[in-house]
């Protein structure tokens, strides 16, 4: 089914995007790896793997499965792993699986900030990209995004045509213990710096999702 869409949705997205990609060489031909980047856009966990030469699988909250009928069928076409951001239990489930796809050989995507940006600057990521990367040993490919947010602005349902670009940055090894917080912490903050070199946002040392909570935004 990924293949079929794949081969349906690249077309699409060429022609509504116009996708400048630089370094897509970095990622590698076979062997697992991590794309950790920034979130514009409901479709960010779309437009990666649908622009991207190898399968790539991708996270995406329960919402944009539930909440946006666009968002929530190119989601399931496009196989993402679902996550319920309230449950500590579900979180870790989607983590094992992540872990599991990697160890397989596959590439795995990730958005660390969470959610999406509210305001276009880079926030805070999560650890859960650096448990990955220490648990399994997969490199780390740092990803910018840019204009994905005009492709589908904040409450609309219809994406619209605008040109996107997409950097991807050199692999990120690390060493470290997965199960210490101080490992995850600051691996977590060396891949956010790499994103940051690559996109050029403002970088805001707090989670996206409490700015949001804070303004009233979901």
């Amino acid at each position: 089914m990924y293949e079929v869409v794949k081969f349906a949705a690249a077309p699409l997205a060429h022609a509504m995007c116009r996708p400048h990609i630089t370094g897509a060489t970095h990622v590698p031909r076979s062997g697992p790896a991590i794309l950790a980047a920034n979130h514009l856009s409901v479709l960010d966990s779309f437009l990666l793997p649908a622009l991207l030469p190898r399968h790539v699988t991708f996270t995406a909250k329960n919402e944009y499965f539930d909440g946006n009928p666009v968002s929530g069928f190119f989601m399931r076409l496009g196989g993402s792993l679902p996550i319920d951001r309230e449950s500590a239990h579900a979180a870790q489930a989607m983590l094992d699986a992540a872990a599991d796809l990697l160890e397989r050989g596959e590439l795995f995507g990730i958005h660390p900030e969470g959610t999406r940006s509210p305001d276009g600057r880079l926030y805070r990521g999560k650890v859960g990209v650096a448990w990955l990367a220490l648990r399994t040993g997969a490199p780390v490919l740092p990803v910018a995004l840019s204009g994905t947010e005009k492709v589908l602005p904040l409450g609309s349902k219809v994406p619209r045509p605008a040109r996107i670009g997409i950097a991807i940055g050199a692999p990120l090894r690390f060493e470290g213990d997965h199960t210490k917080a101080r490992d995850r912490r600051r691996v977590t903050d060396e891949i956010m710096a790499a994103i940051q070199k690559l996109s050029g946002q403002e970088y805001v040392p707090a989670y996206a999702a409490s700015v949001k909570a804070a303004n009233g935004q979901s």
